[in-house]
């Protein structure tokens, strides 16, 4: 039955309070012992510990993207979507090991800093109004709705006022600066992992119950036998998911460009580890890196019994939507399956994965149009506290606008989280290829750079609507082309970034080599290579991580 009861109530009345509470003192406790200075709002410069970094960069990222779409991906094409989760587990001792040390040794707080530092203002202006555009468009619009349309099938509350309670809830927090966001994400995720450990232990048992089995155990069991292929990490070329994960590209191809883009070269991620020393930084990854591990277990196993139990009799109603079956109303629709007090704290979850990331991505945008365009050409006189209070009106601004035009983008017709990686992917491969060029390469220039930004976007549209102008049959057999729904040979958008990343670091060595015969001399970083050397017990943790993926994929290849 939908709907909270009195006691999922005050179960989550307990939970506001705790986050608004804990805030508030943090924000209190930080006015009293520091200034108002706009790294200490901006960044929580030195002020976070390890355990706050790491809960804080997995509560940026796991949002209503994962709990709704990441789960409806569960139950669509099984396990094999966690691979956006594993992936980024390696992923993130990459950056632990190589990006951060080069951002830490420049002094390099914001992206577009970055990129003005190593190429130019040009550069740097451009992608600041890019990466506001993308934030707003596309990350907040797309968590408030889909976390407003979880709420709406829990509680019965009209989606859009869930938008504007989502957004004023996130608004609170973000106020208080990166410290108090840090802190109270280590309360968010304590909820959020509680929580969806509660949903995926009912769905488990739920499925045991079905087939008199015993438990979760032997729930799990079950499931893998009811949907074998459900259970598998990649997928052939006959699959009907291939085009969202093709074979062997989730492990040598385009899905290394969306997690190495993506912690590595993201705002909203990089800056909670950009305020601290090499060595917390470090420690704070390597924790969100195990939790990453965790994640498919809370957000992809529910919906695989949803399906198990779906495609045996349950929710037959439940998961239609407009005449369809929608696979993003898996997750909402065990929710509602939880006992009083209980679905509170599940539902807190939810909303805790919502608000945190929802106030990570303000805070962000604050953080770049603050200092990245008002302090530089603006008002370059600006105050400290001048640029704490244009920060703080951003982030109302940017919340409002996402508000307002979220329910008009058609995201509930593609699925929420395809929605956002497709989308995000139109521009991931040029500007990684313009980091990873300029944190290693001397001779990159910002000739180079502009075309990576500008041309990379250009070959993602072309690849997109490639199959409109000629057949790409061809590339079929090769497994880098499949028949969509409308029998064109279509490339899968991950091998679509794959190849725009090859041709935009093709494009710029080969502007930069004649750049440097021209006599452009570029401005490279400075790098020190003692940087990236790692403690024994960094190492040893970055070694558990990739012997547990390496035993996930050989079990569940």
């Amino acid at each position: 039955m939908a709907g909270l009861h009195t006691n999922d109530y005050i179960v989550f009345f307990i939970y506001f309070l705790i986050v608004a509470g804990y805030g508030y003192y943090v924000y209190q406790k930080k006015k009293n012992r520091t200034t108002t200075a706009s790294h200490d709002y901006f960044l929580a410069e030195g002020s976070l510990t390890w355990w706050a970094i790491g809960a804080s960069l997995i509560a940026s990222n796991i949002s209503a993207e994962q709990f709704i779409g990441m789960s409806g991906s569960g139950f669509k094409m099984g396990l094999a979507i966690s691979t956006y989760e594993w992936m980024a587990a390696a992923t993130l001792m990459i950056v632990a090991i190589f990006f951060i040390p080069v951002y830490l040794k420049n002094k390099i707080y914001t992206m577009p800093q970055f990129l003005s530092q190593r190429y130019n203002g040009t550069v740097a202006m451009i992608m600041a109004v890019f990466w506001l555009l993308l934030y707003v468009v596309v990350n907040l619009t797309s968590i408030l709705y889909l976390g407003a349309l979880a709420i709406e099938s829990i509680t019965n509350i009209d989606r859009v006022l869930c938008m504007y309670i989502l957004a004023v809830f996130a608004i609170f927090i973000t106020l208080g600066g990166m410290k108090v966001i840090g802190y109270t994400d280590v309360i968010q995720v304590f909820f959020l992992i509680l929580g969806g450990l509660v949903t995926t232990y009912l769905a488990l048992n739920l499925v045991s119950d079905k087939f008199g089995g015993h438990g979760v155990i032997d729930g799990f069991q079950i499931m893998t036998r009811q949907a074998n292929d459900h259970f598998h990490m990649i997928f052939k070329q006959d699959n009907a998911n291939y085009m969202d994960l093709p074979g062997l590209t989730v492990l040598i191809g385009g899905m290394w460009i969306v997690n190495l883009n993506y912690w590595g070269c993201n705002q909203y991620i990089t800056q909670r580890a950009l305020g601290a020393d090499l060595k917390t930084a470090r420690s704070g990854i390597l924790f969100a890196s195990f939790l990453k591990l965790l994640m498919p277990v809370i957000v992809v196993l529910p919906g695989i019994a949803a399906y198990v139990l779906h495609k045996n009799g349950a929710f037959q109603t439940e998961m239609v939507q407009a005449g369809e079956i929608n696979p993003d109303r898996a997750y909402p629709v065990l929710l509602n399956l939880l006992p009083s007090g209980l679905k509170g704290l599940a539902f807190a979850a939810l909303t805790a994965a919502i608000v945190a990331s929802l106030a990570g991505k303000a805070n962000s945008i604050s953080t770049i149009f603050t200092l990245d365009i008002y302090k530089k050409k603006l008002n370059p006189d600006a105050s400290e506290n001048r640029m704490v209070v244009i920060g703080k009106v951003t982030v109302v601004v940017a919340m409002v606008i996402a508000v307002l035009i979220a329910p008009h983008l058609g995201i509930e017709k593609k699925g929420g989280f395809q929605y956002i990686q497709e989308y995000t992917g139109f521009v991931s491969p040029g500007i990684f290829a313009m980091f990873i060029l300029g944190f290693f390469w001397k001779r990159t220039t910002s000739n180079a750079a502009l075309f990576a930004t500008i041309g990379g976007f250009a070959l993602s549209l072309l690849f997109k609507f490639l199959p409109r102008l000629t057949d790409l049959s061809f590339l079929a057999p090769y497994g880098f082309a499949n028949r969509n729904a409308d029998g064109i040979y279509e490339i899968p958008f991950l091998d679509r970034m794959g190849f725009v990343f090859l041709f935009a670091v093709i494009g710029m060595v080969i502007i930069s080599l004649v750049d440097n015969r021209r006599g452009v001399v570029p401005k490279a970083l400075v790098i020190d290579r003692k940087l990236f050397r790692l403690a024994p017990a960094f190492a040893v943790g970055a070694l558990i991580v990739c012997g547990i993926l390496a035993a996930l994929y050989t079990i569940y290849w």
